[in-house]
């Protein structure tokens, strides 16, 4: 009875989400995954894709970048601004400095 359950988990979700392996964090070239820190620094939509292809399965969705987003992609924005708001305070190298990836990526984010 307990194998059958464990059997039945892997065949599912967690142990087959595992298995791709990581994208190449390029910034260059002609479909780069990440944008370079001048740009917003983050993941580019080649880069979702990507992430998708290797890690089926993956909800991953690139930012919310609209002046006045509504539903679901305010809340997305909400709840992004909150997390990044936390590590701010958490690194506050990277939250006095205006050229750091993190500053960068919550003007990308309009935070």
């Amino acid at each position: 009875m307990f194998k059958r359950h464990v059997q039945n988990f892997r065949v599912g979700g967690a142990a087959k989400k595992n298995r791709g392996r990581p994208i190449r964090r390029t910034t260059s070239g002609s479909k780069p995954n990440y944008r370079q820190t001048e740009e917003g620094a983050g993941m580019t939509e080649a880069g979702v894709r990507a992430h998708k292809r290797a890690n089926p399965g993956s909800k991953l969705q690139t930012a919310v970048t609209e002046s006045k987003p509504t539903g679901k992609r305010a809340a997305r924005r909400k709840s992004y601004c909150a997390r990044s708001a936390g590590q701010m305070k958490k690194f506050p190298k990277a939250g006095r400095n205006p050229n750091s990836r993190l500053r960068q990526a919550r003007r990308r984010w309009k935070c």
